[in-house]
């Protein structure tokens, strides 16, 4: 397996062989976080579309130092912390289990608990995860090597962000003087929200004179943080196919006619106008609760319109002159 994946440095391809198992959590997780990144993006012109022909996943897209780089490093760095933390939990990974520091007693804002069931081991899954992924950006000094590596982190640090504190209560008649507890990982949406965010208010930089970390490009501007994501170079407009992007265009996009957001027609088709057809689709209706316990629905037609982004004049892959 690990020799025929491309794209592994040398490193890499250690960490697979010494961890199959760790390798196929993590083969596991790119599922999960490229859905959430697609999720994120379903409004927009770039919608984190993934390319089955090609081993970088995003194709050129990623070429380009932009705020869309920048958000991909980091759901894909924390997708990895995530799988991986939650095959320790399950038992699927011969070097990991349940986090070993939470054993005894602990205090919170309710009292004395004892630790127990199992806690998420976030902290193996984040050393291995910064030892995997980052291993191809350490190769490099270069200004995208520290940009990807700021992202990274940051997207392992989201994960962390959102790690929750349960408990089960014992005594009589649930009068929780006794509790038991442990930390879980929160669903992995929380984390693709928050980075949602951190896109948003990503800080465009430059590197700074001795080419060891970043300045921000425009001085009124924030500093960023480590949970903030960084980029060097503005995004395309996304709106037409480009060969030199990697842009997919907007072309057959659905649209929101009556939305004045990312997804309207106007926004989403860049101006090229749109189609409509009318379709029909079945949906549950006229539902009804049954007495005890089912809810029991009809099918029923429902006739919409669907409106879709017209393709510009030259429908063909361009490229700059």
């Amino acid at each position: 397996m690990c020799d025929n994946v491309p794209g592994l440095v040398s490193s890499q391809r250690q960490l697979c062989h010494r961890h199959p198992d760790v390798m196929r959590a993590i083969g596991l997780g790119v599922t999960e976080w490229t859905s959430e990144c697609q999720y994120q993006f379903r409004q927009h012109r770039w919608n984190c579309n993934t390319l089955d022909r090609d081993h970088s996943l995003f194709g050129r897209v990623l070429l380009r130092s932009s705020r869309e780089s920048a958000f991909v490093y980091a759901i894909s760095s924390a997708g990895v912390v995530f799988a991986i933390t939650r095959a320790c939990s399950q038992g699927e990974v011969k070097s990991c289990s349940c986090d070993p520091k939470k054993m005894g007693s602990g205090k919170d804002s309710k009292g004395v608990f004892d630790w127990g069931g199992c806690s998420d081991n976030i902290d193996y899954g984040i050393k291995f995860a910064r030892a995997f992924v980052d291993a191809k950006e350490r190769k490099g000094k270069d200004a995208r090597a520290l940009m990807n590596l700021h992202n990274n982190r940051a997207g392992r640090k989201s994960v962390k962000r959102f790690l929750k504190q349960e408990c089960k209560c014992h005594g009589v008649s649930g009068s929780c003087s006794l509790r038991t507890c442990w930390l879980a990982m929160a669903d992995f949406r929380k984390t693709g929200d928050y980075l949602w965010r951190k896109y948003n208010g990503a800080i465009q930089v430059v590197m700074n004179q001795d080419g060891t970390g970043f300045t921000v490009a425009n001085e009124r501007f924030k500093k960023p943080t480590k949970n903030d994501l960084v980029y060097f170079e503005n995004s395309p407009d996304y709106c037409i196919r480009d060969r030199e992007t990697g842009s997919l265009g907007t072309a057959g996009r659905v649209c929101n006619l009556t939305s004045r957001g990312m997804d309207s027609c106007e926004v989403m088709c860049c101006g090229r106008g749109y189609d409509t057809s009318h379709v029909t689709r079945m949906i549950k209706c006229g539902c009804k609760f049954h007495w005890c316990c089912a809810v029991r629905c009809q099918d029923c037609l429902e006739a919409l319109d669907v409106h879709t982004c017209k393709a510009p004049k030259s429908a063909d892959w361009t490229s700059p002159t």
